[in-house]
């Protein structure tokens, strides 16, 4: 990092990263070995879906340090929101800020001195980076309050497959604090930190789960002419399964479906009589989620008829497709360009097969998803993932320069 110029919370500073040098105001680079540990306290205590307590309390007393003009507990039964008004407020703008807190239930293998405490448990996809960073543009807007208009900090537990950003929603987040827009972050590893990535219109997938229980009729494994095999037909029906997506989606749309698990017989010498096939389906498109859910059920019922058994389909319709609004994507692309250089924003990502349920809040209101760079780090929900404390910065100065763009000062 070079000289300061200048103290003062206006003053700029260039902070050196691997491709990119990216401007940083003087208080930000202050507050960033206090963000940082923020971040490893929450990597070493990591709390699961809606069980973020400890991390909504760490949370809560910052933001109230901070000097929020108020702060909420309790939606989504653990979600925290800050709310933090500028020195004007004349324009009547509210946009929100969304983060998430939960970790995911991983055994940790890295040997870190904030490594995890909890067997189990870990921040395998940087929630806790997500949080820090969150907590961080907090303190500085709220020291600051260079915007004209109501920021709104939301600190979402569940992201991880319990959907409490859908809660939050529908428990009434928007209309509650008057959001206008939101925008959510995520690292990417494998981006460069220094870099970002966004696009307009789909740009993650609708994830899906199912369940096929099968029916057959259990025996002795000598004899399997007297008995109809289970674990057999459940075998056919996970390599037929992958034909929808071969054979009856078109080439030109993105679709996954993956049986990522199989259940069957409790001994080496009994045939089965139940099996259960678990996965998920991910798409870009509701007219292909209809197709796959549709010829799911036509092949699960017909395939496992022709061999005797019977079949049940449960598909669960769980996180939409992340859609990015036109304007929104502009401007947060402006935005990142004015923190990192325009040679490290790509505003035409390709779209992503994960998901997240910050779509919810996107079918709610206008705004933007955007990824920033984790560098050369594991991939998300690895044992050995860990956030890069160097996206610190990058973070951080993103949510600032978006408020402070979005709800500019009137001329004094």
């Amino acid at each position: 990092m070079s000289r300061r110029i200048e103290r003062g919370y206006g003053s700029i500073i260039t902070f050196a990263l691997a491709d990119c040098t990216m401007p940083l105001l003087n208080r930000l680079a202050d507050l960033h070995p206090l963000i940082r540990s923020w971040r490893h306290d929450l990597h070493r205590h990591p709390e699961v879906l809606f069980e973020v307590h400890r991390t909504a309390d760490v949370v809560a007393r910052e933001l109230r340090l901070a000097g929020c003009d108020e702060v909420v507990t309790g939606l989504a039964r653990t979600g925290v929101v800050g709310v933090i008004k500028g020195r004007e407020t004349g324009s009547g703008r509210v946009v929100a800020l969304r983060a998430d807190m939960d970790a995911l239930p991983i055994q940790e293998t890295n040997d870190l001195a904030y490594a995890s405490i909890h067997p189990g448990r870990m921040h395998a996809c940087g929630h806790d980076g997500h949080t820090a960073m969150l907590l961080g543009a907090a303190r500085y807007l709220a020291e600051t309050r260079a915007f004209d208009g109501t920021v709104v900090v939301v600190f979402q537990p569940a992201e991880e497959g319990g959907g409490g950003g859908k809660i939050m929603v529908d428990e009434g987040l928007m209309e509650r604090f008057g959001v206008q827009e939101v925008y959510g972050m995520h690292n990417q590893p494998g981006l460069a930190v220094g870099r970002f990535a966004i696009r307009k219109g789909a740009f993650l997938a609708a994830a899906d789960e199912f369940t096929i229980d099968v029916e057959g009729y259990g025996g002795h494994a000598a004899h399997p002419h007297k008995a109809v095999d289970a674990a057999m037909i459940a075998a056919h029906l996970a390599l037929t399964l992958q034909t929808i997506v071969a054979r009856n989606v078109d080439p030109i749309h993105a679709a996954v479906l993956s049986v990522t698990k199989i259940q069957a017989g409790d001994a080496f010498n009994v045939i089965p009589q139940t099996a259960r096939l678990c996965g998920t389906v991910r798409t870009l498109d509701e007219a292909v989620r209809d197709r796959i859910e549709a010829r799911m059920a036509e092949v699960v019922e017909l395939g496992a008829r022709a061999m005797g058994a019977t079949a049940r389909l449960d598909y669960q319709r769980d996180y939409p497709v992340l859609i990015n609004h036109g304007p929104a994507v502009d401007f947060a692309a402006a935005v990142a360009r004015d923190v990192a250089g325009a040679e490290q924003v790509d505003a035409e990502a390709p779209p992503r097969m994960g998901a997240e349920d910050f779509s919810f809040m996107l079918q709610a209101r206008p705004g933007a998803f955007i990824f920033t760079g984790n560098g050369d780090s594991a991939p998300l929900h690895h044992p050995a993932y860990d956030f890069d404390d160097e996206a610190i910065p990058v973070g951080t100065s993103f949510w600032v320069r978006l408020i402070e763009t979005a709800m500019p000062r009137s001329p004094s």
